[in-house]
């Protein structure tokens, strides 16, 4: 029986991403140039009693106190396995029907790229995707991230992680 994983081919785990998932808006202070783009994903062996499946983007080193939420998905069909390059973006035309974002930590919808404070060490992006016990969270777009995060804990069966690495010099 294979093992529930994540894992991209755009970046090796513990690897360092491309400049395609580097942060690009200026709006924020941020002087990168990336593709802000999410990376490609696939999975594989949730659960077999897996209802929904949710995703979260983290990087733990952002220099806030409490880490930074990049992307946060969640209503993804059971039997989906993978998410393009880019699905991510803002009006969520590249995930799959029924799927929800909510507002990042940027503020946005979608995923925020990587954009740790230029010469500092390099940042840990940690993709967990969620293999969830209902078909669906009660939530809607405007739902807070931290909100959405509560009710996936609340309802998670089990979750694996692939973490990329980020650093802008």
């Amino acid at each position: 029986m294979a093992e529930f994983r994540i894992w991209s081919d755009d970046f090796p785990s513990n690897g360092f991403m491309p400049k395609a998932q580097e942060c690009n808006d200026k709006s924020f202070g941020v002087d990168g140039d990336g593709g802000n783009l999410s990376p490609a994903l696939q999975w594989e062996a949730p659960p077999a009693d897996t209802k929904s499946l949710a995703l979260t983007v983290y990087d733990p080193d952002a220099p806030t106190g409490s880490g930074f939420w990049h992307w946060v998905v969640v209503n993804i069909p059971a039997d989906v396995r993978s998410l393009p390059l880019g699905a991510g973006k803002a009006d969520g035309s590249l995930l799959p029907a029924g799927a929800i974002q909510v507002r990042n930590d940027y503020g946005t919808q979608g995923f925020g790229g990587a954009a740790p404070p230029r010469g500092d060490k390099p940042h840990r992006y940690i993709f967990r995707l969620h293999a969830l016990k209902v078909d669906h969270l009660p939530i809607t777009p405007e739902t807070t991230n931290a909100v959405a995060r509560f009710m996936t804990h609340l309802n998670e069966l089990d979750s694996t992680t692939y973490t990329g690495l980020y650093e802008m010099k």
